[in-house]
C-alpha cells in the first residue's frame, strides 16, 4: 500500500523554547509520506538559528515581519500538493503515529475533510502534567457563537475514546483533505487572512460545514499541547490577541451565519454581544479597535459572504444542529463527498 502524503506545516514566532522537540516528533512520524514546512514571522529569539540546524529535512518560508498566523499557514499550504495537510502548533507534541491514524480516520469518509485527534494539555517546556487532561478533542460552537474545545481541562477518564463527527478541529494540531482545502479557499486563502490570530480555525470549521464537509474525530491519535490561550483568562493574553478575538468573533458572523440560524439563535447571540461590547467599553480598552477593524474589513467579508453563501450546499436545519448549549458529537456514519458543482438550496432553506 503506497503511503498517503502529508504536508505538516508549522507556524513559529520566538518559538525557540519547543520548535525543536515539535520538529523532532514531525521528522519521526510513521507510515506516512510528510514534507515538513515551517513558515517564520520574522523571529527574533533565536528560532531561525534552530531551523537552520535541520538543513534540507525541512522547508523554511522566512517571512519580512509577522503576517500573523492565518496568512502564515496559508503560505505553508500553498508549499505543497500533498493529499493531506496538517497545521501543526509548534508547542505540540505527536505521537509517532499521530499523523497516520489521523490519515487512517480520514479514510473512513470520503466527506470527511477535516480530522482531529485527542490533545492533551502538557505544562509549559513540555513539562507532563500530574493528571491527564484534556486539551481538545474537537470544537464545538453554542447559539450565543461561542466556540470551545470540546473536553478542556476536563481528566481523561474515557469520555472522549469514541470516534465520532465534531463541528470542527482545533487548528493546533488539525488535518486536512487537499480536495477540502482546494474547496472551500477563497481566492486562494484557506484561512482568511483578515483574522490575523486566533478564531481562523473555527471559521474554517463553519465555512466547511455550510459546504458539505465533515470533521472526525479520532482518540487513537494522540498529541500533547501547550495552551497558552485558555478560555476565560483573557487577562493573561497580550492585548492584541484579545483584540483579534473580538474582531473575529464578528468577521466570522458577518461570513458565515445565515438567517434562519440568527432566527434561532437571536437571544443567546444577542445577549453574549452585548457582554462583548460592555466588556470592551468599560474593561478592556484596548480591545476597542477591534469594531474600527471590523468596519474596515466590512466590504471584503461582505464579498467573502456572497461567495460562501453562492456555494453553500448545506440547509439550515441541517447546520443548527450543532448549534447547542450541550456538548455536540455524531456517530461515523460514511456518505459521499461534496459534489465539485454546488447544489441549490430550496427557498425555505436559505
Amino acid at each position: 500500500m503506497t503511503e498517503p502524503t502529508v504536508c505538516i506545516s508549522i507556524v513559529t514566532f520566538n518559538s525557540s523554547r519547543y520548535i525543536r522537540r515539535c520538529l523532532n516528533a514531525a521528522l519521526a512520524q510513521k507510515g506516512i509520506q510528510a514534507a515538513v514546512v515551517v513558515v517564520d514571522n520574522a523571529s527574533d529569539d533565536g528560532t531561525g538559528a534552530i531551523l537552520d540546524e535541520f538543513g534540507s529535512r525541512i522547508q523554511v518560508i522566512r517571512n519580512r515581519c509577522n503576517v500573523g498566523f492565518a496568512e502564515a499557514q496559508n503560505q505553508g499550504i500553498r508549499s505543497s500538493r500533498a493529499e493531506w495537510v496538517l497545521t501543526l502548533n509548534p508547542d505540540l507534541l505527536m505521537e509517532e503515529d499521530f499523523v497516520r491514524r489521523l490519515v487512517d480516520a480520514g479514510e473512513l469518509d470520503r466527506g470527511a475533510g477535516a480530522v482531529c485527534g485527542k490533545l492533551l494539555s502538557i505544562g509549559a517546556g513540555f513539562q507532563p502534567l500530574a493528571e491527564p487532561r484534556i486539551d481538545s478533542t474537537g470544537l464545538f460552537f453554542t447559539p450565543a457563537m461561542r466556540h470551545f474545545d470540546r473536553g478542556w481541562h476536563e481528566p481523561d477518564d474515557g469520555a472522549y475514546d469514541r470516534a465520532e463527527y465534531v463541528f470542527g478541529a482545533c487548528a493546533a494540531a488539525a488535518l486536512y483533505r487537499r480536495r477540502m482545502v482546494d474547496d472551500i479557499s477563497i481566492g486562494g486563502d484557506f484561512f482568511d487572512p483578515d483574522f490575523f490570530a486566533y478564531r481562523e480555525d473555527a471559521d474554517v470549521a463553519w465555512r466547511a460545514q455550510l459546504l458539505g464537509w465533515r470533521c472526525i474525530y479520532t482518540p487513537a491519535a494522540v498529541g500533547w499541547h501547550v495552551r497558552s490561550v485558555v478560555p476565560g483568562e483573557r487577562r493573561s493574553v497580550t492585548p492584541s490577541i484579545n483584540m483579534h478575538s473580538v474582531k473575529n468573533r464578528f468577521l466570522m458572523r458577518i461570513k458565515n451565519a445565515t438567517p434562519g440560524l440568527y432566527r434561532h439563535c437571536w437571544l443567546p447571540m444577542t445577549a453574549r454581544d452585548m457582554v462583548v461590547v460592555a466588556g470592551c467599553l468599560f474593561l478592556e480598552h484596548r480591545s476597542l479597535p477591534a469594531f474600527w477593524q471590523v468596519a474596515k474589513c466590512w466590504p471584503a467579508m461582505w464579498q467573502r459572504r456572497r461567495e460562501i453563501m453562492r456555494r453553500r450546499r448545506v440547509s439550515d436545519r441541517a447546520l443548527m444542529r450543532w448549534f447547542r448549549f450541550e456538548l455536540a458529537g455524531e456517530p461515523l456514519t460514511p456518505e459521499p463527498a461534496p459534489a465539485a458543482a454546488p447544489r441549490m438550496l430550496a427557498p425555505d432553506a436559505a
